[in-house]
């Protein structure tokens, strides 16, 4: 039996028409929730709200910032939604909101307005002109963040059960994506209706589902073991809720992505605070804590995900079909920022994390391929990545395609820059 629409998902789906009906429901929405007269409601339409909203509105009391995150299927949901508490009390650095609804589909948050940017914002003016000092700044604020967040990690990483594990809802940012939901067929969910039975238009080059599912990825020359469709597969057997429990659990925020991060720059020096907990947990699976942080902070800039048609302007990429493999082309690099990002994730907080788990008997022998098959889910199921579906070209689609393959897939021979970060933070290498 199907649900009825919730509120913001009609929202949602109202604020890109841009008529001013998704302004004047939400005022209602947040006048019945929490009993207070609104007005100058603005909504954000920005790259990173690809599954959120968020915006502005004001009251005889102040500005104040609101987000909500809706998916698919959240009306049906039950139970608290955001947990900004569970963070606090572990001792991470998050923005209380002030007011708070968790009812299933009417979760809101709404925080005091802040003059602050995003921590996205923040690198991305930095992708597109490069300042050393205030790369220094930034770089020195992730590594402080992923600092506290290591600590917070390893007080209170322990023994879950497999039910303990299902029902977080970090979840519904990978397995739930896959499935069909609630007889979890497969595949259904975002997979089925982005990607199965679909064409892909690369430059140059069209193919449907059923051949670009079967071939092997040569990405600037290095072939990759394993296609989408395997790594589909693989991603539906082994992060299976019930399978994730091998590791462990933490109390994690579960969706840091870098729009969900505060960035305050005080006397020459900076501080990074969480906010919109929408999946945080106390029994977050352990490999899964920072698979999110890693692909959306990083691996998915510069532009190519959040700015299509600007990677279209600035990067190349060919593919030519030879066989069963997909052979590829590109120039796209990771900006200076990134690199650097990802040396403080490595150093800061994976590499200790795993240190962790393999002296105390809880890293699973294939940890890698549930990492990797988790930065694989990030970018093919946060939105459509076929050209033409959304807001994705021929271009921005092919990188993006190959960069979530590079990420799920260990090459044949060889290494690339996704390899040299798991042999850096492999617990295993000297």
């Amino acid at each position: 039996m199907n649900q009825p629409t919730s509120r913001t998902a009609e929202i949602r789906k109202l604020a890109k028409t841009g008529s001013g009906e998704a302004e004047r429901m939400l005022a209602d929405l947040l006048r019945d929730l929490f009993t207070i007269e609104v007005r100058n409601v603005a909504i954000n339409h920005d790259q990173y709200s690809l599954n959120s909203l968020n915006g502005f509105f004001e009251t005889d009391d102040g500005a104040f910032f609101f987000k909500f995150h809706q998916e698919e299927g959240e009306e049906a949901m039950s139970g608290e939604y955001y947990r900004a508490d569970i963070l606090a009390k572990a001792g991470l650095p998050v923005d209380q909101p002030l007011l708070m609804s968790v009812l299933p589909g009417e979760q809101i948050l709404v925080y005091r307005r802040r003059t602050d940017p995003r921590f996205s914002d923040v690198l991305r003016a930095l992708d597109m002109t490069d300042d050393a000092e205030v790369r220094e700044r930034a770089v020195a604020a992730e590594r402080a963040l992923s600092e506290a967040v290591l600590k917070v990690y390893l007080d209170t990483l322990h023994p879950v059960s497999a039910a303990e594990v299902a029902a977080e809802p970090i979840h519904r940012l990978f397995y739930e994506r896959l499935i069909d939901p609630p007889a979890g067929a497969y595949p259904g969910g975002r997979l089925s209706r982005f990607y199965v039975g679909e064409d892909f238009a690369f430059p140059g080059l069209t193919l449907g589902w059923d051949r670009l599912s079967r071939c092997r990825f040569v990405v600037n020359g290095i072939e990759y073991k394993d296609g989408i469709g395997a790594l589909f597969d693989a991603a539906h057997e082994r992060l299976a809720p019930a399978r994730l429990a091998d590791a462990g659990g933490v109390v994690a925020h579960g969706d840091a992505h870098n729009a969900n991060v505060w960035y305050e720059e005080r006397e020459g020096s900076a501080r990074l605070a969480f906010f919109d907990p929408a999946f945080a947990g106390e029994n977050i699976p352990t490999l899964l804590a920072e698979v999110k942080t890693t692909f959306h902070n990083i691996l998915a800039h510069p532009f190519w995900l959040y700015d299509p048609a600007m990677a279209a302007e600035r990067y190349r990429a060919s593919a030519v079909l030879d066989g069963d493999r997909l052979h590829v082309t590109m120039d796209f690099e990771p900006s200076p920022v990134r690199r650097a990002l990802l040396e403080v994730k490595a150093e800061a907080l994976w590499r200790p994390l795993l240190a962790a788990l393999k002296a105390r008997d809880m890293l699973p022998a294939d940890w890698r391929r549930v990492v990797r098959l988790g930065l694989f889910l990030c970018p093919t199921l946060v939105m459509n990545l076929r050209a033409g579906a959304t807001s994705h070209n021929p271009v921005s689609s092919l990188i993006g395609l190959s960069i979530a393959v590079m990420a799920g897939s260990e090459p044949v021979a060889g290494e690339d820059a996704v390899t040299r970060f798991l042999d850096a933070i492999d617990p295993g290498r000297g």
